[in-house]
């Protein structure tokens, strides 16, 4: 891969209209990250478990640094997830990446990170379902309709051929709004249900990306997902009755360290170990679906790899279109 250059004395910085302008496409990225986690589970990927400060209930601010050699890909995010910003009309997850040159550790970029972190979190999640769901998968089930519901629908339309999808919210008028404004992506009417539960039994895809809970309010219980089901929780287990945890038949995680550094703050009380390491999964040193009839499921952290695989293809390609504003050092 060409390498990633700044010039002299400057760095570029892009907003999120840049970011969006650049125009990469899902499809891309989801491959991107299919390349990381393979490096990740051959052990080339360096990224530290993410440090964070915790300034209110049910919000943080973590570093998350990153290097891949083959993407030649250094840098790090600094993201904020607070809950309550959507009251506030503020968006939950705000951020910034920095990227820097591998060879002389000048930063070459600043990037908003809002919507990196939006469509690189479905892409990851799509990029555990091809490797654990059937691939005959075609209905989908979205739990939370925000801004992480409409990646992962982007993200599974990409991977699986859907025929239905079933979306619920708390907030019922988001989720009609979501219906109306993701069909065309979907390629099909998305149905809206009256109870979490509509959105999860008889699915065989089902994503939950609500607010990440420390106490989580465990709506699904056992028995909800069906056999042979894959799920998604992009949201720790705040989702997720432990009951129902117990069920998986495969529990793969992005990242095994982190999850225990995590347990170790105290989340993930309830929550069985992981099986396997995503990286393992991809890389084939562990083995993802074994059976058809067994439930699955990938919980997700968000790594800070996953931001700088995607975060290189944006800057290499705005470098190449001339977008974005040339800073002083």
């Amino acid at each position: 891969m060409r390498r990633a250059a700044a010039v002299s004395g400057s760095l570029l910085y892009l907003g999120r209209a840049d970011v969006e302008r650049v125009g990469l496409g899902m499809a891309e990225i989801i491959g991107a990250l299919d390349r990381m986690f393979r490096e990740k589970g051959e052990g080339g990927v360096e990224m530290p478990p993410k440090p964070g400060i915790h300034p209110g209930p049910d919000s943080f601010l973590h570093a998350m640094p990153a290097w891949i050699p083959s993407l030649r890909s250094a840098g790090i995010k600094w993201v904020s997830a607070y809950a309550d910003n959507p009251t506030r009309g503020l968006p939950y997850v705000a951020g910034l990446v920095v990227l820097n040159d591998p060879d002389t550790g000048l930063p070459i970029a600043v990037m908003d990170a809002t919507w990196i972190t939006a469509k690189r979190t479905g892409a990851a999640s799509a990029l555990a379902a091809k490797y654990l769901a059937r691939p005959e998968s075609s209905s989908l089930g979205l739990l939370a309709c925000g801004v992480q519901g409409r990646s992962h629908l982007e993200a599974f339309a990409t991977v699986f051929e859907l025929d239905r999808v079933v979306a619920y919210d708390v907030d019922r008028g988001v989720a009609e709004r979501f219906a109306d404004e993701m069909r065309g992506v979907a390629g099909t009417d998305i149905e809206v249900a009256g109870d979490p539960r509509a959105a999860v039994s008889g699915l065989d895809l089902v994503v939950t990306s609500g607010p990440i809970l420390r106490e989580p309010h465990a709506t699904i219980g056992a028995g909800w997902l069906d056999r042979g089901a894959f799920a998604a929780a992009v949201d720790f287990d705040s989702y997720w009755s432990g009951a129902a945890l117990r069920e998986i038949d495969r529990l793969v995680t992005d990242d095994v360290g982190q999850m225990a550094y995590y347990r170790e703050l105290g989340y993930f009380g309830d929550t069985p170990h992981p099986h396997a390491d995503l990286g393992n999964v991809v890389a084939g040193s562990a083995p993802g679906r074994e059976d058809a009839a067994h439930r699955t499921m990938a919980m997700h952290l968000g790594l800070a790899a996953d931001d700088m695989a995607t975060a290189i293809l944006i800057y290499q390609r705005a470098r190449g279109r001339g977008i974005g504003q040339e800073l002083e050092l």
